[in-house]
């Protein structure tokens, strides 16, 4: 028999492994995903879109028109993009009506492919965020989430909004805090639009007129769970920094009316510039979340070395730049124009084939906000690129500048590459882009 005090301390030994298993920080994953992808009625050719331009003179004049063509033939934003179709009127329908068709077609589209691709019922979910930036009515989308599939009256709903294009990372980050705490076996439905019918801007600022051009119609959703079954990602580390302090930054993409009193997002054109200055302050802080020791340890030296024998003259430093290539097989870097494209490549040391998964999605889907990272996603998986324990990063930026990084582990490649936004035309691509003029 064994004595006292060694029985009581097995009991309590047994009883504090107890509770740090039910307090620990639990694991979360991605069960899938579903993408809206369009029907050819939603199509919008180059030549459409001029023909359409053309037909509401009184809206829009033949200097801005011009200049939006001359933005599209730089963009390289391909002519199988879509767009609602409250677009298609003219004057074209701004109304909360028409913004909440928009909603229903594209949300309703991508929830019905993640519940399908993860063999989930609606009752399964017990939670519902979604990031919808410069769009929100009432009840609010979350609410119509709830409403269409019948949800639980116990139902978690989360209604995030100005979030911007870093709007599902920063609602993956929610949900992930709510899983960690949660009992196991749990689901969030994380679902990322951005709708246009509210957004198109019929003035003559320039700045504000770009958005017009890169924005396309789109919506993605995901499941995350805090339990390991049926799970195809593992979620690691998230960062996320702001540099709203800085006023150059806070300004650089600003909802706000122009002279004539049209309201819009002037996007300014040192938003490029502003964004990888941002992104370098980022990868500071999302560095050592990453990283292995070998790496910041060059970096480190780097440092020392520079200060020691460069005192005084910033002339002359070079500071080594940790290789994320090392790291990472595959990134997802958010698709906010070309030129913001090429700043992140060449701040990150990337290579083309690094970035082709954003490239060729804005060019097949456009720029679709913060859901623009989930048809990357699958552009990777389409390409049967994604094996297991791959890494993959995904970066996005927001107004702010808000920078936010989420990092996944794979744990099971998809079986299914027949069902997602590229199924239909993985074959054609990548295609052969025009080159990037640098500016004098």
């Amino acid at each position: 028999m064994l004595p006292v005090h060694v029985l009581m301390l097995v009991i309590l030994g047994a009883g504090l492994a107890m509770l740090w298993r039910l307090h620990r920080a639990r694991e979360v994953y991605l069960v899938d995903y579903g993408c809206f992808l369009g029907e050819p009625r939603h199509r919008v050719p180059f030549a459409t879109a001029l023909e359409h331009g053309r037909l509401m003179n009184k809206l829009i004049d033949e200097e801005s028109l011009s200049f939006m063509v001359r933005l599209h033939q730089k963009s390289a934003i391909g002519e199988e993009t879509s767009v609602p179709d409250s677009f298609r009127c003219i004057p074209p329908d701004r109304s909360i009506e028409a913004s909440r068709q928009e909603a229903e077609l594209v949300i309703f589209s991508a929830v019905d492919k993640a519940l399908a691709r993860s063999k989930l019922n609606p009752e399964d979910i017990d939670a519902v965020i979604v990031a919808c930036s410069f769009t929100t009515v009432t009840p609010v989308f979350a609410d119509v989430v709830v409403n269409r599939y019948k949800l639980r009256d116990d139902v978690q709903s989360v209604n995030l909004s100005g979030m911007g294009c870093s709007g599902a990372l920063i609602a993956i980050g929610l949900a992930r805090n709510l899983l960690r705490v949660a009992p196991p076996g749990r689901h969030v439905l994380v679902i990322a639009t951005e709708i246009l019918s509210s957004m198109l801007y019929t003035g003559t600022k320039r700045e504000m007129l770009v958005p017009n051009v890169l924005f396309r119609m789109g919506a993605a959703a995901i499941i995350i769970t805090n339990s390991s079954e049926r799970a195809r990602f593992r979620l690691g580390p998230i960062v996320r920094t702001l540099t709203a302090a800085r006023d150059n930054d806070y300004r650089c993409a600003f909802q706000e009316e122009d002279i004539e009193g049209i309201t819009g997002i002037n996007l300014s054109k040192d938003l490029p510039v502003v964004a990888a200055n941002a992104l370098k302050g980022h990868i500071t802080a999302f560095g050592p979340a990453v990283l292995p020791v070998s790496e910041l340890l060059r970096v480190a030296l780097s440092i020392v070395r520079n200060r020691l024998f460069s005192a005084g003259t910033k002339e002359g430093r070079r500071y080594y730049r940790p290789s994320f290539g090392k790291v990472f097989q595959h990134f997802c870097i958010h698709p906010g124009g070309r030129r913001v494209l090429y700043e992140v490549q060449r701040g990150l040391g990337l290579s083309d084939r690094d970035m082709e998964a954003s490239h060729m999605t804005l060019h097949r889907f456009g720029n679709m906000a913060s859901s623009s990272l989930l048809y990357e996603l699958d552009y990777i998986e389409a390409k049967r690129w994604m094996k297991k324990g791959d890494r993959l990063c995904m970066i996005s930026f927001s107004p702010g500048i808000d920078c936010s990084s989420v990092v996944w582990e794979c744990v099971k490649p998809t079986a299914d590459t027949g069902s997602g936004p590229w199924a239909g035309c993985i074959h054609r691509y990548p295609v052969p882009l025009p080159k990037i003029v640098e500016r004098a």
